[in-house]
């Protein structure tokens, strides 16, 4: 293995999260970073960089956790497995391109050197590097052969996108025993672990204390966006353990029976408290869409060249995959069909308009946003008056699950994103050197909102989360010496909740 694969048991020290647990009866963001599911919005391998991710078991109680990786196109699932922590347990990944071990192909990985257990078992993965670290390639079955769904079938669709990790269960009994670690540092019995029947009574309901971390280093030039992993509290009250296949999902949020309370703060401290079925019809995915709904997307960026200085943003649709994709919503490929807040089915083909409306099409399933970029002065575009025959403005979409938006000028040449190298970018012409933008998730050119819950609240705009990535380069540390210092911020998020009936959400 190359020097420049990094070791995520190293690289998860570089980042930290802290928080107490608390006791949610409700879906909820938890604002102290500790949950049921953990929502790591970017992973990517672009650019000779790996991404490294930890999840912490800030709990007395072992935990069965799915952890799944999805890419960002469609977020099709591209690797998954079982993970068993036990009490006060840390588990480490990384995330890296096979070219960076040495290997061909635009292939990603998974890497650790955990001891912790896996179902299956690591020592049946791909390969191992090195001295004892198991790998696993990444596997592209879900968007191919039977499964294509108009997006890309190359290899290179693995290389970016964004990671879940669901608490399925706590371990009791002689599922605890199994799980935890001896005077050697190793699980006593994986074994016990790799087959269990999901109706043991080991598995318990879930308690939460999960807390996750991640970031994208590159090791040779000595950059790292390290950010924590949202963190979704009161998820579930039952066990929610499967030996494989694709459950548990999002989909499953639940509070009481036949219902999914979700609990979302506004900027101003206000509390909404949304009532969704999850049966008949099944809406368990909007309470977890309501914690991540945005009508605007708040941060910085820095693109100063004197400073040498570029920024992207990440915004990922971590629930985006409920409402878009035909697979799961029972579509023909390429069929209407999506659910708000929504508006085509991944791969739906509707033609654009000469007033600068993308429409929709292969590998893509757009939805409009505005930006207001602001320089630090106050100052911001003024509009100006449009005459006729003026060439109409394109109307600006996010058309995947994970996008990049990158700073950069109408005239750079650019197939990829400046700062994290991603493929699936938009670009953004800067308004100043230096400033700050809000994203509108809600434009009256296409307006979004979420389905009414149970008792008529209405959340407008999209579920969205991610991080505004920058970096300085400066050429003159030393004579001969450059130095580059990066940084990533979490988006700040306003939200809009209305209820017509009661004048306003409870």
């Amino acid at each position: 293995m190359k020097s420049n694969v990094l070791n995520a048991a190293i690289a998860a020290g570089l980042v930290a999260a802290v928080g107490m647990a608390g006791g949610a009866q409700a879906v909820e963001l938890s604002a102290d970073g500790l949950g049921q599911v953990l929502i790591y919005p970017y992973y990517t391998v672009n650019r000779n960089q790996q991404t490294v991710i930890s999840v912490v078991n800030a709990s007395n109680a072992a935990k069965a956790v799915k952890v799944r990786f999805l890419e960002g196109y469609n977020a099709r699932e591209v690797l998954d497995f079982n993970l068993f922590l036990s009490e006060y347990d840390v588990w480490t990944g990384t995330v890296f391109a096979l070219t960076d071990a040495g290997f061909s192909g635009d292939d990603a990985a998974l890497l650790t050197v955990d001891r912790s257990c896996t179902a299956p078992d690591k020592s049946v993965w791909t390969g191992v590097l090195g001295t004892g670290r198991p790998y696993q390639v990444f596997q592209d079955f879900a968007y191919t052969g039977a499964h294509q769904d108009s997006g890309p079938v190359d290899k290179a669709r693995l290389r970016e996108g964004h990671v879940e990790l669901m608490q399925m269960a706590d371990l009791g009994g002689a599922l605890r025993t199994a799980v935890t670690h001896t005077s050697a540092g190793v699980p006593a019995n994986c074994a016990v672990v790799q087959s269990i029947d999901p109706n043991h009574t080991g598995l318990l309901a879930p308690t939460g204390g999960l807390f996750g971390t991640g970031g994208v280093v590159n090791v040779a030039q000595g950059t790292f966006y390290g950010y924590n992993a949202d963190a979704i509290s009161g998820f579930t009250k039952i066990p929610l353990f499967f030996a494989t296949g694709n459950t548990p999902s999002l989909a499953q949020a639940n509070t009481g029976p036949g219902v999914a309370t979700a609990r979302v703060f506004d900027a101003t401290g206000e509390l909404f408290r949304s009532d969704f079925p999850t049966s008949n019809p099944a809406q368990g995915i909007d309470a977890v869409s309501a914690v991540f709904m945005a009508s605007t997307l708040l941060n910085e960026y820095n693109v100063d060249a004197s400073v040498g200085s570029n920024t992207d943003w990440v915004v990922t649709f971590p629930t985006k995959r409920f409402y878009t994709d035909p697979e799961i919503l029972g579509v023909a490929p390429g069929a209407a069909g999506a659910l708000a807040p929504f508006t085509y089915t991944f791969g739906q083909r509707v033609a654009g308009t000469p007033y600068g409306d993308p429409g929709n099409g292969d590998g893509q399933s757009c939805s409009h946003v505005a930006f207001v970029p602001y320089d630090r002065e106050e100052g911001r575009p003024v509009a100006s008056g449009g005459f006729p025959g003026a060439p109409p403005v394109k109307i600006p979409a996010l058309c995947t699950s994970v996008n990049v938006i990158s700073f950069l000028m109408r005239d750079a040449t650019a197939t990829e994103s400046a700062v994290l190298g991603s493929r699936l970018f938009t670009r953004l012409p800067p308004f100043a050197r230096a400033g700050w933008l809000r994203m509108d998730l809600n434009p009256t050119t296409q307006p979004h909102a979420l389905r009414a819950s149970r008792d008529g609240d209405v959340y407008s705009g999209l579920p969205a989360t991610g991080f505004e990535a920058v970096n300085y380069v400066n050429a003159n540390v030393t004579p001969g010496v450059m130095s580059n210092y990066s940084a990533a911020s979490h988006h700040r998020t306003l939200r809009s909740c209305a209820n017509a009936a009661a004048g306003g959400c409870p």
